[in-house]
């Protein structure tokens, strides 16, 4: 098999190069940031497809990734990754989620919180990310592949030895590839402590959510279109714990832990796609983890 070199050491990045190592390939990640000073590893990472199209390609990956997250969670418990039961919640009637064939259960909840006139539970893989990232890197480098830090200014050119270029660069795409349509969309999270909180709880509007880790609960968020300040604000904090108490009431005088802000890669479609000796695998938005594992197989397919 050829190398590979994979740019971008976010979930994305990691997954395809665990793939592609699998499949025989010689492969080594680049990254300008290290797995755990990516986006990747500020998201609350509940499986769910969220700012990612288009919808048919979206369900399948989406499939496909909850399976393969289902698997990891009963097989490896030092994977950060666990299947976890929550609620979705809905000031009005709604019809079932378009990406409800990717869920192999769904059910409309009728016990609701004051406020709520709809809403479905359902069983969906949880990755505690600083945990999972650090998992799929071990990963890498057990099947022989290398992870070396790199600021790029442009992709890699293949030839010679050089194979296959796999892009998972999420918003570097913009200078790597040239990919204007890339934009960030900003998603601020309070990290609070664990006060025995074991479902999560997500509503539309804000976003809020509400995602419990073993030592503490993410909660969230924003969806700040164009912003790239990765600075956390004071309050926006406010705001959120404000939503997320109201929802959850067992957050009432959680302590702070820390405050963090990822930026979301997003494009009208997911590109994945092969242009010569290049495979583009970015534009996932807040869907990276949901995507991950149906992508990186896609990967492995155009790779050949």
């Amino acid at each position: 098999m050829s190398r590979v070199i994979v740019v971008g050491a976010g979930v994305v990045g990691l997954t395809s190069a665990v793939r592609l190592l699998e499949a025989g390939h010689r492969v080594d990640v680049l990254a300008r940031d290290l797995p755990l000073e990516t986006t990747s590893a500020v998201a609350a990472a509940i499986w769910y497809p969220y700012r990612a199209l288009p919808q048919d390609r979206v369900t399948a990956w989406s499939r496909t990734s909850y399976a393969v997250l289902d698997a990891i969670s009963d097989t490896d418990p030092e994977s950060g990754v666990r299947m976890l039961e929550g609620t979705e919640v809905f000031r009005r009637a709604t019809r079932d989620p378009w990406w409800a064939a990717a869920v192999p259960g769904l059910a409309r909840q009728t016990t609701l919180p004051p406020g709520y006139a709809d809403g479905w539970t359902f069983a969906t893989p949880v990755a505690e990310m600083p945990v999972y990232l650090a998992w799929l890197r071990d990963r890498v480098e057990a099947l022989g592949g290398t992870l070396t830090r790199m600021n790029l200014r442009r992709l890699p050119e293949p030839g010679g030895q050089l194979g296959l270029v796999v892009d998972c660069a999420g918003l570097g795409a913009r200078l790597l590839a040239g990919d204007q349509s890339v934009v960030p969309v900003r998603g601020q999270v309070v990290c609070v402590e664990q006060v025995g909180l074991e479902r999560w709880w997500l509503e539309s509007e804000g976003p809020t959510y509400v995602v419990p880790r073993s030592n503490d609960i993410v909660v969230g968020g924003t969806d700040e279109e164009g912003d790239w300040s990765r600075t956390p604000s004071p309050e926006t904090a406010a705001r959120i714990l404000e939503r997320a108490t109201a929802l959850v009431p067992e957050l009432e005088g959680a302590r702070i832990l820390r405050h963090k802000v990822g930026l979301r890669p997003v494009r009208p479609a997911v590109r994945l796609e092969r242009v010569g000796d290049i495979v583009h695998c970015y534009g996932h938005g807040g869907a990276g983890v949901t995507l991950s594992w149906g992508c990186a197989e896609e990967v492995v397919a155009l790779a050949g």
